[in-house]
């Protein structure tokens, strides 16, 4: 006896956004976890001249911040020149009003989501948010790093950097500013990973393995 495929397998997330993805995540990780520690260096006695912890983990959250913004450019240039446009086709279900009633619906276990792209309204919304706040921490991260460095890239960014840092009011605001988004950050990674593992229960596809396989599956009726 033959058993027939119950599923239909769909490809939407290609090996860049799925590379991209996870080095955002660890990026962000990193970055927090550094980023705390700089503006709370718990681990060494303020009275102590080994400063190797603290040089070892700004270290870290340079190279990783580096790592973010070249992250952000690249999926931004995906996102707007990418052949597949399976994420800008989310575009039309954000100017539909029935698309989000239906995915508010949904949420309250009624009916199902049917989506012109990959993401949902609220979705897309969300997503787009948290790029442009991904862009404006790595930019006041950058203008951080030409207050600290002269030379290299942190002097070529310094005239720039010095503009940014006088129009937000000194660089005290720009910590300030950088300290909050990473605020944004972790809520948003709080309220993604539940996110992404309920959508998988509810629907019982479009969950967390595609962004590791890059396939989703649909159920056949």
């Amino acid at each position: 006896m033959q058993h027939q495929a119950t599923h239909t397998r769909h490809y939407i997330f290609t090996p860049a956004i799925r590379i991209f993805h996870w080095l955002r995540a660890l990026s962000i990780f990193v970055l927090i976890i550094t980023g705390f520690y700089l503006a709370w260096p718990f681990l060494v006695a303020p009275s102590s001249t080994d400063v190797l912890v603290q040089g070892w983990l700004r270290f870290a959250h340079i190279i990783f911040g580096f790592g973010l913004t070249a992250v952000t450019i690249a999926r931004f240039y995906l996102f707007f020149f990418s052949r597949h446009d399976i994420e800008r086709r989310s575009f039309k279900d954000v100017m539909s009003v029935s698309s989000w009633i239906s995915q508010l619906k949904s949420y309250l276990w009624v009916g199902h989501l049917n989506k012109a792209g990959v993401y949902g309204p609220l979705q897309f919304v969300t997503y787009v948010a948290i790029s442009i706040v991904a862009l404006f921490i790595c930019i006041t991260g950058l203008v951080l790093y030409a207050n600290v460095y002269h030379q290299g890239l942190g002097g070529a960014l310094w005239e720039i950097s010095a503009w940014i840092t006088a129009q937000m009011g000194g660089l005290a605001y720009v910590r300030v500013i950088h300290h909050y988004l990473m605020w944004a950050f972790i809520i948003f990674v709080v309220i993604h990973v539940y996110m992404a593992v309920w959508s998988g229960i509810r629907f019982k596809h479009n969950s967390v393995d595609s962004i590791v396989s890059g396939y989703d599956y649909h159920k056949d009726h």
